[in-house]
């Protein structure tokens, strides 16, 4: 959330007291973070184990209605990534019903989480109003929604009558003692009050910055039936976005299959950053090994777990001889490739293209050649294996490897590189 000066208050409170008031509810315990624009189109969470996100729609700022560019893709992103999505509202300096009700009839008309779930005020600055703010919560809750007051202790009990407030609807407070990464909740700094549903913890929550919140109460269950994000009490069309099938789980993945890779994941086998491009574009299995798959075009080993399964099926798409492509605006021979079931590399010979890294929007692509566009099979190579050992494993000769892969040198190949036999 958009931050301001703060005075942090050390108001001690035991854990007991709080986390675990009520074990019946699933969510009670669970962590989650809260994301603004500056958490970018995906978002992003600090932990595997985090369990859901808040993110800002938009909000009036004193002296006009915004909206956040980012709300609705962080959204489909949660929802992608099993987690329960929910919205708050920017809310500075709202002091008369009529102002209210225009803001929230335009937010509302726009929230992209489903009906029951978290649509929280956020108050941290300028002019507050109890009246209004009470007024405000009434009606978020009567179109469908779970109203919550967020702000700093602070702030809400010098600007409101919070008394008043807590009584009637929940709070989501924020306070903590430093700037330090912290995972976990320091209840040391707890700010002490009635009725609190979410504590904000951090906004450290991982190097770099990120707010880090616990559910108390488990109010970030609302609106998700059993907490479970793929049966929401109403769809939208964020989560309809988010929602691909996976239909193969885990280490079932096979060579074939068309995945996507997961929004949240952040580094091939080899430790390098996976960039933002090859997120939510789907691929094809083409080689795996145990739990790692190799998909066509990215040539970079990845968990099983870290790409979702679109379709079961193993056959590719049916080419028909003489069939082109027009090249659009972003896109490179890889994926392309993915999309006709063949390779790059096939993609590059046909077209007798100098600089396969090199391709313009609006150039046309032969895709056939006037002949079948699959090859028989990919290999990778690991350390120690040799052309002849591939050969011999793969029911082929050195020389057609050679010649399929343009290889100068059969006596140097390096692990990593993939072979197309």
């Amino acid at each position: 959330m958009k931050k301001i000066k703060k005075t942090v208050a050390v108001l001690a409170v035991g854990l007991g007291l709080f986390a675990y008031a009520n074990p019946a509810l699933a969510a009670v315990g669970d962590q989650g973070v809260d994301w603004s624009v500056y958490q970018g189109d995906q978002g992003r969470f600090g932990y595997a184990h985090d369990k859901f996100s808040i993110s800002q729609i938009g909000g009036y700022n004193g002296s006009g209605i915004y909206w956040q560019s980012t709300y609705a893709s962080q959204v489909q992103s949660s929802i992608a990534q099993g987690k329960r999505a929910h919205t708050y509202i920017w809310y500075q300096s709202v002091t008369n019903t009529t102002l209210a009700k225009n803001i929230l009839d335009t937010m509302l008309a726009q929230v992209q989480t489903p009906k029951g779930s978290i649509v929280a005020l956020d108050v941290e600055d300028g002019v507050a109003n109890t009246d209004v703010i009470l007024w405000s919560l009434q009606y978020i809750k009567d179109r469908g929604y779970t109203p919550l007051l967020y702000g700093y202790k602070s702030f809400l009990s010098n600007n409101l009558e919070l008394g008043r407030i807590s009584s009637k609807f929940g709070l989501w407070l924020g306070e903590y003692p430093d700037y330090n990464v912290t995972p976990v909740p320091n209840y040391n700094y707890f700010p002490s009050w009635d009725n609190i549903q979410i504590f904000q913890f951090t906004s450290a929550y991982v190097a770099g910055g990120l707010d880090g919140n616990v559910d108390l109460t488990g109010v970030t269950d609302s609106g998700y039936k059993s907490g479970n994000p793929s049966k929401p009490a109403t769809e939208t069309p964020a989560i309809a976005a988010g929602k691909e099938a996976d239909k193969v789980k885990g280490s079932a993945k096979e060579v074939g299959m068309t995945v996507k890779v997961n929004f949240s994941s952040s580094i091939y086998a080899t430790g390098e950053v996976i960039p933002d491009w090859v997120k939510g574009t789907s691929y094809q299995i083409i080689e795996k090994s145990g739990d790692k798959v190799l998909l066509d075009g990215i040539m970079s080993w990845l968990s099983v777990y870290n790409v979702e399964t679109l379709d079961a099926s193993t056959s590719g798409p049916t080419v028909n001889a003489g069939q082109t492509h027009v090249v659009q605006y972003g896109e490179n021979l890889s994926i392309i490739a993915a999309k006709y079931g063949t390779t790059w590399q096939e993609l590059s010979r046909i077209n007798a293209l100098s600089n396969p890294s090199i391709i313009y929007a609006g150039q046309t692509l032969s895709v056939t050649g006037g002949q079948s566009v699959a090859t028989s099979g990919y290999c990778v190579v690991e350390y120690g294996d040799t052309l002849s050992g591939i050969a011999a494993q793969f029911g082929t000769t050195v020389e057609r490897l050679v010649s399929a892969n343009e290889i100068s040198n059969p006596n140097m190949i390096y692990a990593g590189k993939v072979l197309n036999f």
